[in-house]
């Protein structure tokens, strides 16, 4: 579960949003660029302080009890540019480390994965040789590594070849139906339409709607799609 209450972040604009995420659902945040989305996750995952407010995954505080709460999620970041120095099999060692996956155990995840992704082959080879998507889905691959209890995923699908997408959206599916939590952020409305449970909207650093695609229509109204709502919502005319 993934609790925010009254948060907020000056430079972003964010004023005390609040939004408690339950168990086994697949949740969509959306906004137009410079709504507070990214700022709203790097608070989720202890990147931004909070400046009020508290933030709870599965019941640990992120800025109180930290190193418990990040045991519980596993976060892909817009930007998978990161360790690029690092051989893709080390690094995922490294993410194995970090979250005490067993040997035995982290050896399977990491072949079934890459093999998933048909990245297998590259893991003797220097990140900063990837290219953008399979740098994106070596992120991924170290976030599923340690099966985290939340996915915590800002525009997971950038980049992705349209069979690692499918794959990726899959196990969002999966992930959710063990009762687990899935929280992304996309600018791929007809794709959150078809996987999300419900969507959190944000504009100009403000929750303006949180619930269900079907309980959407009814508060406003309308039989449109989730893009034509979500332009509705966020428009400044």
């Amino acid at each position: 579960m993934i609790e925010i209450n009254d948060v907020s972040k000056n430079f972003a604009g964010i004023k005390l949003m609040n939004l408690t995420i339950p168990d086994g659902k697949i949740i969509g945040f959306l906004g137009p660029n410079g709504a507070g989305k990214s700022t709203t996750i790097k608070m989720m995952t202890g990147i931004l302080p909070l400046d009020a407010g508290t933030i709870k995954l599965n019941g640990f505080d992120i800025e109180k009890e930290p190193i418990q709460a990040k045991q519980h999620i596993g976060y892909v970041p817009d930007q998978p540019d990161m360790f690029l120095r690092l051989k893709g099999i080390d690094y995922l060692n490294f993410i194995g480390d970090i979250f005490e996956v067993p040997e035995t155990t982290r050896k399977e995840r990491i072949e079934q994965l890459t093999t998933q992704f048909n990245i297998y082959e590259a893991l003797q080879d220097y990140i900063q040789t990837y290219s953008h998507g399979m740098r994106q889905k070596i992120i991924v691959t170290g976030v599923l590594l340690h099966d985290p209890d939340i996915w915590i995923l800002d525009e997971p699908l950038t980049g992705l070849d349209p069979k690692s997408a499918y794959m990726l959206k899959e196990m969002m599916r999966e992930h959710a139906a063990k009762g687990k939590t899935v929280f992304f952020s996309s600018h791929g409305l007809e794709v959150v339409e078809q996987l999300c449970d419900e969507v959190a909207i944000i504009k100009n650093g403000e929750l303006i709607f949180y619930g269900g695609l079907a309980e959407m229509r009814k508060q406003f109204q309308t039989n449109q799609s989730l893009e034509q709502v979500f332009l509705e919502l966020t428009s400044d005319e």
